[in-house]
């Protein structure tokens, strides 16, 4: 065969190249995932699972809690409470074996434990070599991730004077920088930054009680902000300073507000609360090294209680209700406000968005592939897979979901 009709044939011919890699495991580094709106990059999931659900790779008791873990490389971090102590978890994600575990006395004690437990509530924070822990008492942890070596502590409560909610601290550290940054409460130490290094304060400002929600980082026109829900207002600080950027009044009885704030398009911010708060859209406009925060709507009628509401488009999917009443599935307008639909098929839940489907796992411990749409929602496969009490968001990590119930974690595989 002469170099021409070689050259012909190879072309014709189909190409044995390496086959393409497979897409990289994006990490669950923080509460809400890597982008903190519980969305993430992982195809190729089912659709359908066999009637008995997708296949467990790995079951545990843990403990007490609602931590949802944080995962990275391999390994899981958690919180769960003993009677008398509140403990830090590493586990392999593969098998669900204990790695490494760090033991805190506990003596807080919430009203409610014996109907929901005493937490631990707070997600894990993952930033370089360390892990970061907010706990039910507010201890605010570093540990070196890998040994399991406490490496400093500060106290919110106890030192600084942080809000004592009744039923315990449950916001989720986030990292800034060289420095993570916690809700505190408390005259001039509302928000509060710490450096990772060594636990020095990095900077404290602003005088709003704390609640339960976890802050969240927006740009907004190029201008880098942190959106706070606290007692009585939701605000923005600069996160190299903490100087105040805008505040607009938003209150819940009891300071029981509990969901993280949704960052949408057109620079829409949308945050909700139980017990006599509602929801409110600000829109949020930067002018030079200002933003401007103005009011789009508000309503009485939607009423996220815990969990979180996901924006999919231009539209808000979300449990409302739950407080004394049966939570309602809804979908809302994210610029108008407007109810969509309404629809108790689905009962209170908490959501991952990836691969185009909504995975859903719902108060009772049944997991769910639901496919949303401004006009209704279709459930593609549902199992049965833990006990009541089951509210803490799922995190994905490739195929690979863990779930958690007041006392068991699971994993199971969506690919």
């Amino acid at each position: 065969m002469n170099r021409r009709s070689f050259l012909q044939v190879a072309a014709a011919a189909p190409a044995f190249a390496q086959p393409p890699k497979a897409s990289p495991e994006v990490a669950w580094n923080q509460w809400g995932g890597p982008h903190r709106n519980f969305q993430t990059e992982a195809p190729g999931l089912k659709d359908q699972w066999p009637a008995a659900g997708p296949k467990v790779i790995w079951k545990r008791t843990l403990g007490e809690g609602y931590s949802s873990p944080a995962v990275e490389n391999g390994t899981l971090y958690t919180l769960y409470g003993r009677p008398r102590e509140e403990v830090v978890t590493a586990c392999d994600a593969a098998t669900g074996k204990t790695l490494w575990e760090h033991n805190t006395p506990m003596t807080f004690q919430s009203d409610y434990a014996e109907v929901m437990g005493n937490g631990p509530y707070s997600t894990p924070l993952i930033a370089g070599d360390r892990v970061f822990t907010t706990g039910v008492a507010g201890r605010l942890q570093a540990f070196d991730k890998k040994s399991g070596k406490l490496l400093w502590t500060q106290q919110l409560w106890a030192e600084h004077n942080g809000t004592r909610v009744m039923y315990g601290y449950a916001s989720s550290p986030i990292a800034w920088r060289d420095t993570l940054i916690v809700p505190v409460g408390g005259r001039g130490k509302s928000v509060m930054a710490f450096k990772q290094a060594d636990g020095s304060v990095a900077w404290a400002k602003n005088d709003y009680p704390n609640a339960y929600s976890s802050p969240l980082l927006i740009n907004v026109d190029g201008l880098d902000q942190l959106v706070v829900l606290m007692d009585g207002t939701v605000f923005a600080v600069n996160p190299n300073n903490g100087d105040l950027q805008w505040e607009t009044p938003f209150r819940a009885s009891y300071g029981i507000a509990v969901a993280t704030p949704v960052w949408g398009p057109g620079n829409l911010l949308f945050f909700s609360a139980e017990y006599d708060a509602g929801a409110k859209v600000m829109r949020l406009e930067g002018t030079g090294n200002q933003v401007k925060a103005t009011e789009v709507w508000t309503s009485n009628r939607l009423r996220l209680h815990h969990g979180n509401a996901m924006c999919i488009g231009g539209t808000l999917y979300f449990s409302s209700g739950g407080k004394g009443s049966v939570a309602i599935f809804t979908a809302v307008d994210f610029s108008s406000g407007k109810v969509l639909w309404q629809d108790r098929g689905i009962a209170k839940a908490t959501f991952v968005w990836a691969d185009q489907k909504l995975i859903t796992l719902n108060g009772d411990g049944d997991l769910m592939i639901v496919h949303p749409t401004p006009q209704g929602f279709k459930v593609a496969s549902k199992a049965s897979l833990l006990t009541s009490l089951a509210w803490t968001p799922p995190v994905l990590v490739g195929s690979r979901l863990y779930i958690r119930d007041r006392r068991n974690m699971m994993a199971v595989d969506l690919g």
